[in-house]
């Protein structure tokens, strides 16, 4: 009786055995690789049409082929020279089974909770990788103090505002407009100010160049906040906009802010508009390739190419388009709209579709934006023009102002008599550092009078930068857009 038993378990495992050696489990790829064609400067993609795959015909046997179980392939225990961050982008591109957007790699270089670029470094400055305006001189920070409080008059002097600032980088902007602003105490008195910031570095630097305490509320609640020495300003941090409390009026910066919101690049191709994407070439590199299928960003070029004439789009090869750009608009639109206040935006970009702006910034040079990502800023043109319809279509309470030349807004709120003041009780030295700032925020070009190393004259940001308001259309146009 035992011996028949052990008989038929040995013929139902030889069974089982023979059905497994004839079964095969094919996973076909959702989009094949595209071979790319570029300069180390230039993104763009060239495409190669797909072939035809046969179709296989299907089988009627069933096996599972578990070789791989039993023959693992050789591990490698030599050091992998990627980084945690490529690895990351490496393995989101393996597990997905094919590439991903430019706005994704874009957002997980700038800002991925471990390895981002804006995380875990100070990448401002001198010493840092570029130099943002409150950075170059104290009167950026000060004119925009100034914008701030002409704004609050004409809001009709609220006791209470939320004044915000996105991306405050190491809190240089707020801090000179604190101490600027810190004689008209009936102003500083109303503030409480937010910061959004997801970098837990920037925060300290904040912290610290805000001249922050922690204190308790005097009404007896135990509960601890945080204040500016400056002005005695309670100050809070955010991950996101979202997080601001509503309900009161709302003034709202964003400078150098919009640029490094990830963008989507679309490149015209023989069968139409295709997304740009990120993967992975056979050499371990990242590459462009092209979208085989339309993707989700596609609804946003489509909305893009709604606001725009059909002779600028038929001059287009390549354009970007920001979805998060679009969204915060219409979220700061609706806030101002219902609370009051308004919202400044001052960045580098152009009044109409961009076409190919993105850019690697390392230690102020320019550097290939697919070459070791994490250690480079990325950023791109912002599409002010898009910032204006997409405030104008979330809210029919508020008007959008401009966008004016940085030199325009600042010349305006009197930069030129703030320099001339600062000048007249300053040493040689004092005086030159002024001059300079003050060149590299309304000049245009090289300045005229430096005398010192060719490749360390002053480059003026005036042109370049453009400076937009949107704000409740109860109060007015703001100063300086009228």
């Amino acid at each position: 009786m035992l011996r028949r038993l052990l008989l038929q378990a040995s013929t139902q495992r030889r069974a089982l055995c023979g059905a497994s050696a004839s079964f095969s489990w094919c996973r076909q790829c959702s989009s094949s690789p595209l071979s790319t064609s570029q300069s180390p400067n230039s993104t763009s993609v060239e495409h190669l049409e797909d072939s035809e795959a046969s179709p296989t015909p299907p089988s009627a046997a069933i096996s599972i082929d578990r070789s791989g179980l039993y023959n693992p392939p050789e591990h490698s225990h030599e050091p992998s020279s990627d980084s945690e961050l490529v690895k990351h982008l490496k393995s989101i591109i393996k597990f997905r089974g094919g590439p991903i957007s430019v706005a994704e790699y874009m957002e997980e270089v700038l800002t991925n909770p471990k390895a981002g670029f804006y995380i875990n470094r100070d990448v401002f400055g001198a010493e840092g990788d570029f130099i943002t305006s409150p950075e170059v001189s104290q009167m950026f920070g000060e004119m925009v103090g100034v914008w701030a409080m002409c704004l609050w008059e004409q809001m009709g002097q609220p006791k209470k505002l939320n004044l915000v600032e996105l991306g405050p980088g190491r809190g240089t902007l707020l801090a000179d407009l604190l101490r600027g602003a810190s004689k008209f105490r009936n102003f500083t008195d109303s503030l409480h100010i937010h910061m959004v910031e997801c970098s837990p570095t920037l925060k300290k630097l904040q912290y610290q160049n805000l001249k922050c305490i922690n204190k308790n509320d005097t009404d007896g609640d135990a509960e601890e906040h945080t204040v500016s020495r400056l002005t005695g300003t309670s100050i809070s941090w955010h991950a996101t906009l979202e997080q601001v409390p509503a309900g009161i009026p709302t003034i709202i910066i964003a400078h150098e802010f919009y640029d490094a919101l990830p963008v989507h690049q679309f490149q015209r191709a023989s069968r139409g508009w295709c997304e740009k994407m990120v993967d992975v070439a056979e050499n371990s590199m990242f590459q462009f390739v092209l979208s085989k299928q339309p993707t989700p960003a596609t609804l946003y070029l489509l909305k893009r190419f709604k606001w725009a004439e059909n002779e600028e789009i038929g001059k287009l090869e390549q354009v970007e388009v920001c979805p998060k750009a679009m969204d915060l608009t219409q979220e700061i639109a609706k806030r101002i709209g219902s609370d009051g206040g308004g919202a400044l935006i001052i960045d580098y970009g152009l009044n109409g579709i961009v076409s190919d702006s993105l850019q690697a910034i390392r230690k102020h040079g320019f550097v290939n934006i697919l070459d070791n990502p994490g250690t480079a800023d990325l950023s791109a043109y912002v599409d002010f023009a898009a910032i204006r319809h997409s405030a104008e279509e979330a809210s029919d309470d508020v008007a959008v102002h401009g966008p004016m030349t940085q030199s325009q807004f600042l010349g305006s709120l009197g930069i030129n008599f703030r320099v001339e003041a600062l000048m007249e009780n300053c040493t040689d030295e004092q005086a030159d550092s002024l001059r300079t700032g003050y060149w590299r925020l309304v000049g245009e070009g090289e300045a005229p009078f430096w005398e010192g190393p060719e490749e360390q004259a002053p480059i003026g940001m005036g042109t370049r930068y453009l400076a937009m308001a949107i704000v409740n259309k109860k109060q007015g146009v703001p100063i300086p857009f009228q």
